[in-house]
């Protein structure tokens, strides 16, 4: 019953902006730490940022100072501003639980053009 909606990506050039949304359902999202994930062509499939419950949050290196997770638990919804984005950047973002982390959705394709 869990399902997991992304939405937001898009193109844009370096240095620019864009705000990825996750439209959460079938679980109690309230009481779930939740996290955003990337995957590049050829390479694995990277946690970004997560959130806790008590909105305590965390980033990987290589986008802190630039990433910010948020929630919205009365919209069952979780968030990932991107600014001064890269063309590394560019990858499928994916929102999940971090545990158990089995539902993965479609994901929002993130290009960044040089």
């Amino acid at each position: 019953q869990v399902q997991l909606v992304e939405s937001g990506g898009g193109l844009v050039q370096a240095g620019g902006s864009l705000r990825l949304s996750c439209a959460a359902s079938g679980f109690i999202f309230s009481i779930y730490a939740m996290g955003w994930y990337r995957q590049a062509p050829g390479k694995q499939r990277e946690l970004v940022a997560r959130i806790t419950s008590g909105r305590t949050t965390t980033y990987a290196d290589s986008v802190k100072g630039r990433f910010t997770i948020s929630r919205d638990n009365a919209k069952n919804t979780v968030y990932l501003q991107m600014n001064s984005l890269k063309p590394e950047d560019t990858a499928v973002y994916y929102c999940n639980l971090l545990n158990p982390g089995d539902y993965w959705g479609q994901g929002t394709q993130v290009t960044v053009s040089s």
